[in-house]
């Protein structure tokens, strides 16, 4: 299926190939926990933006392999590239239009990400 997504405002616009039954993660890093994100991680040949390239800030910490990419108006960040799959793209579930119906939730231990990354690494691989 081909999800639309986008921004609160509406200036980032992209598109994202992803199954029926969305498999999302949950992380309980600092970042993540605090703004709530849900994390479809897929290859950058599943994903495309639509608009709004000139709209998006980054913001990279620690390593600085993570590149967090923020609307420039509103302050979502409804996708980036991510750490564990920097040959990919992580999307916010919670920014998907209209919401997919069939959400699976799994926990991921982001304050230990160093012991549990590796488990992520093969969700950017293209099918």
């Amino acid at each position: 299926m081909i999800y639309t997504g986008k921004c609160h405002c509406g200036s980032v616009v992209f598109e994202v190939e992803a199954p029926e039954r969305i498999e999302c993660a949950e992380c309980n890093c600092s970042i993540c926990g605090k703004s709530g994100y849900l994390h479809l991680i897929v290859a950058k040949s599943r994903f495309t933006l639509l608009q709004g390239e000139q709209e998006l800030s980054t913001y990279t910490f620690n390593s600085g392999v993570a590149r967090h990419l923020f609307c420039k108006t509103c302050g979502i960040k409804s996708f980036y590239v991510p750490r564990s799959n920097p040959d990919g793209f992580s999307v916010n579930v919670r920014c998907l239009e209209p919401l997919p119906r069939d959400v699976v939730i799994a926990p991921f231990d982001g304050r230990n990400w160093e012991r549990h990354a590796h488990t992520l690494t093969h969700l950017s691989r293209d099918p």
